[in-house]
């Protein structure tokens, strides 16, 4: 077995910048999008310090922002639009209600049903606002029904990724596949192209998902049944010869290290002040606190006072006369893509002030990270993060009325308005025109958002935040890498390499080999960045082997789809797992088993359909 010679300076630089992409698209501290403009700019600066020749001309590094004008990004963003006009006019919420009315009759028949739902309708729009529209519902479902959200979301989730992957549409990944196969001179793959293989694989998938996938993960209770931290307002008196008699708040509030929160302070019946810290504090002054049962008489033990429900003043509180939350509710809610959450913290966006609400925990991928409500407000929230929030019922209605958070146990309908109708035949057009080649999907989904606006189904505003600067850079970084790897000869050097270590195996083993190697990167990095990079070196493997390229790049898209395994290889991933209390290892105990069926059955297929056995 003889290996290639290596590749020239410029080719080998990329390889090793494509390595580097690699770990830090796995760094959870380091944002994606940094990351992902770190590379971009890695790989302009570079070349444009170091010019590469190809065929007498010049390798521009300007050339490496055409993704930003790429036609596959340009039709991923549009339908992340024209998915958020779905779901801001509620158009999908007939299915939900349908769906939640089924689950009372009978559960494992509702199951199946949710999960082939789920799989045809992601077939034609991103599954993130179908997983954002089924969550509550759900989770609703379990806490009426008494079955585990545990064994249901999970499943759920890898429901629409099943079904994303039948059409060109499906996901991002397959419109960048597609369009970087196109672009090397392949024949565009059409909308249902690939239809059978995924609808047999995808078929073995739900059943796993519907008889197996449940029984096998483990049962968890919804973070709402713990008995997690709830905050009270109380009245703590001041008695004569307390720590704090004649001292101003700010030292009465230093006793308590600081941690006791004073709302205001009450000298005499009704009569309440403004909590300045220089006001000198008096025997018989009530302080008005705010805090969990347990700090509160923590503060009334070190203050050498008496705590007092907030409704009454005439019984101290004890066992038999316990604390009161009149009026109050505790909710769940995740913060979403394109919240004003998402990478913000509660203090600087002054949480509790803008909405009214008090926050009591913080679940993040499947870690407990539950404080007290000042000890989290300056922790920067990522999207999937899910907040345990507390507060007045009409605010928490209110919650659930916005669009800035995803209320997990809502129990109000989904907003369902005139233009649903408009949105959903909106939709259908979209994927039909594209579907018979009247129009490129490039062209006919933003042609859909701009009706989508100016028929009222959308604003600017849902517009702007349905786009994802994260997705957006993995985009236009990946494409930069793959170019620079086809022009540099980098992926044709990896191609031989791979050919060379397969020696004269069949091509069916070669295709199986390439797509499992997808699998396990789309499980540690992007799916978008695995496809990419992935994508010019089958072409090459299939070019070299003397086979058609075709089998040999659904490989690839098929692998970079397999994101099963891991919680960080798909945005709905982390969604789930923080609703339905996942660990790493329960994504690990399902999803492994998941990807190995798929990735047996379509190793058998591919070969068999494009005659290469």
């Amino acid at each position: 077995m003889s290996f290639p010679s290596p590749p020239n300076v410029h080719a080998l630089a990329v390889l090793a910048l494509t390595v580097l992409a690699l770990v830090l698209f796995t760094r959870e501290r380091i944002p994606l999008e940094s990351s992902s403009f770190l590379v971009l700019i890695s790989l302009t600066v570079g070349f444009e310090l170091f010019p590469f020749q190809i065929d007498g001309s010049v390798l521009h590094a300007v050339d490496f922002f055409h993704g930003f004008g790429h036609e596959a990004l340009v039709a991923v963003c549009a339908l992340m639009i024209a998915g958020q006009g779905l779901l801001r006019t509620g158009a999908l919420e007939p299915v939900g209600r349908a769906l939640a009315r089924l689950w009372k009759v009978n559960p494992s028949i509702s199951l199946l049903m949710t999960l082939l739902v789920c799989a045809f309708i992601s077939a034609f729009i991103n599954n993130v606002p179908v997983v954002v529209l089924l969550l509550p519902i759900l989770i609703s479902v379990s806490l009426r029904t008494g079955i585990p959200a545990s064994s249901v979301l999970m499943p759920m989730g890898f429901a629409t990724l099943l079904g994303g992957t039948s059409t060109t549409i499906g996901t991002s990944t397959n419109l960048l596949v597609v369009s970087v196969a196109a672009d090397m001179g392949l024949r565009r793959l059409e909308m249902f192209d690939f239809l059978v293989p995924v609808v047999i694989s995808a078929s073995v998938g739900i059943a796993y998902l519907w008889l197996l996938a449940p029984r096998i993960i483990p049962k968890r209770e919804l973070p709402l049944s713990d008995a997690s931290p709830r905050v009270f307002v109380a009245h703590l008196a001041i008695l004569e010869g307390s720590p704090a008699e004649g001292k101003t708040l700010a030292e009465t509030v230093e006793k308590t290290d600081g941690a006791m929160e004073v709302v205001s302070v009450e000298r005499g019946l009704g009569n309440f002040m403004v909590p300045l810290p220089k006001v000198v504090l008096k025997s018989g002054d009530h302080l008005v606190i705010r805090d969990t049962p347990e700090r509160l008489k923590e503060f009334e033990k070190v203050l050498k006072g008496t705590l007092y429900p907030e409704d009454s003043e005439e019984k101290p509180i004890d066992e038999e006369h316990p604390l009161k939350a009149k009026d109050q509710q505790i909710a769940e809610v995740v913060v979403i893509e394109g919240s004003p959450l998402q990478n913000s913290t509660l203090s600087g966006l002054r949480f509790a002030d803008r909405y009214g609400l008090i926050t009591l925990a913080l679940h993040r991928a499947g870690r407990h990270l539950k404080t007290v409500h000042d000890e989290i407000g300056d922790i920067r929230l990522m999207a999937g993060d899910v907040l345990l929030v507390q507060g007045p019922r009409e605010q928490i209605s209110s919650l659930k009325r916005g669009e800035d958070v995803l209320v997990l146990d809502a129990t109000a309908d989904l907003p369902f308005t005139r233009k649903a109708p408009m949105a959903l035949l909106i939709m259908v057009s979209i994927v039909v025109t594209a579907a018979l080649g009247i129009l490129p999907i490039a062209i006919s989904a933003p042609c859909g958002v701009l009706l989508m606006i100016l028929t009222g189904c959308l604003g600017w505003r849902d517009a702007t935040r349905a786009l994802s600067a994260q997705v957006i850079l993995i985009v236009v970084a990946s494409l930069a890498i793959g170019v620079a790897l086809l022009k540099t000869g980098g992926a044709d050097y990896l191609a031989r390499l791979l050919v060379a270590l397969v020696g004269g195996r069949s091509p069916t083993f070669v295709i199986s080999g390439l797509m499992l190697l997808m699998g396990v990167l789309t499980n540690i990095v992007s799916n978008n960045a695995a496809a990419v990079i992935g994508t010019p070196i089958a072409v090459s493997i299939a070019n070299q082997m003397g086979h058609p390229p075709e089998p040999f790049v659904l490989a690839v898209l098929f692998g970079a789809n397999m994101s099963y395994a891991t919680p960080m290889a798909y945005k709905t991933n982390l969604l789930v797992m923080n609703a339905g209390e996942y660990t790493f290892n329960d994504f690990l105990r399902v999803g492994v088993p998941l990807v190995l069926m798929m990735w047996v059955t379509l190793s058998w297929l591919l070969p068999t359909i494009y005659g290469l056995r």
